[in-house]
């Protein structure tokens, strides 16, 4: 999601699967106020809400700014025949061990549940 679309999402309301695992951290003072603010803008969204979803948005971001680094395997080809090569620049590497931590949290979540 595109940070420019949350406000838009936030007057509605946002659902997501939620890890039960915290993070604290502190912000900068003028980060604060400006998720004070949009606290106040959208009072359906808790100060938690809004930095959590920013963040989501931002690592949405992230992702689709990695630059592509040709590898030299060929993985299919474009809509005019010509070659596509695989990405071997850091969106592969980011996908991969993304889904390495969502196992292993979705594991903690699971072994948590039934203990």
């Amino acid at each position: 999601m595109k940070i420019n679309a949350l406000a838009n999402q936030w007057e509605e309301t946002a659902k997501a699967r939620l890890t039960h695992k915290d993070y604290r951290l502190k912000l900068p003072v003028e980060d604060a106020a400006r998720i004070a603010a949009l606290a106040e803008m959208y009072p359906k969204r808790s100060e938690e809400a809004i930095i959590s979803e920013l963040l989501s948005a931002a690592l949405d971001e992230l992702e689709t700014s990695f630059p592509y680094v040709e590898g030299g395997k060929v993985v299919g080809e474009d809509e005019v025949g010509d070659p596509i090569y695989e990405d071997v620049g850091p969106t592969p590497r980011f996908l991969d061990l993304s889904k390495k931590y969502i196992q292993k949290l979705k594991e903690n979540e699971d072994e948590a549940a039934n203990s």
